[in-house]
């Protein structure tokens, strides 16, 4: 094994996921979110918020997306020597940002009444997971940024 590469092995964590499994989460956030817009049907995304607040309360295990990608995935993961991984603090930090936007869209139908709010903050994490799935990820940004400026200010990473 390389110098670099047990160095990248000895930086992950048991936990951390791997890529394609992040990748068919995103899209199978896509895929529930369009079809929940177009047939407006806001009780999807009120599947969806249970689904992923259950994978971050309660951990990988009970991330029944993660479940299922591992499942498809597992001929693809595993028949590689070295597929990348994602940190789950990341991830983690990622699915936050989808429970407050889905959370505030849940708020929206269902308190406030106001349906088009409430897909707006689908519209949002539709964005985000596209340009995730492209490339971009708005979220790894925002982690980036919030750890900086943690540092700045408390000075602890």
């Amino acid at each position: 094994m390389s110098e670099s590469r047990q160095n990248l092995a000895s930086k992950t964590q048991p936990l951390d996921i791997p890529l394609p499994i992040v990748q068919f989460s995103r899209a199978v956030y896509v895929a529930v979110l369009v079809t929940a817009f177009a047939l407006q049907t806001p009780l999807l995304t009120t599947i969806l918020l249970a689904i992923v607040a259950a994978g971050v309360l309660g951990g990988v295990q009970w991330n029944i997306i993660n479940r299922a990608g591992r499942l498809l995935l597992q001929k693809r993961i595993k028949s590689r020597t070295a597929v990348p991984l994602e940190d789950v603090r990341l991830i983690r930090f990622n699915n936050l940002i989808v429970i407050g936007l889905l959370g505030a869209a849940q708020v929206a139908f269902w308190v406030a009444k106001t349906p088009v709010v409430g897909w707006v903050f689908v519209g949002f994490i539709v964005a985000a997971c596209v340009a995730a799935l492209s490339g971009y990820c708005v979220g790894c940004t925002l982690y980036y940024q919030f750890k900086l400026h943690k540092y700045k200010f408390l000075g602890e990473a």
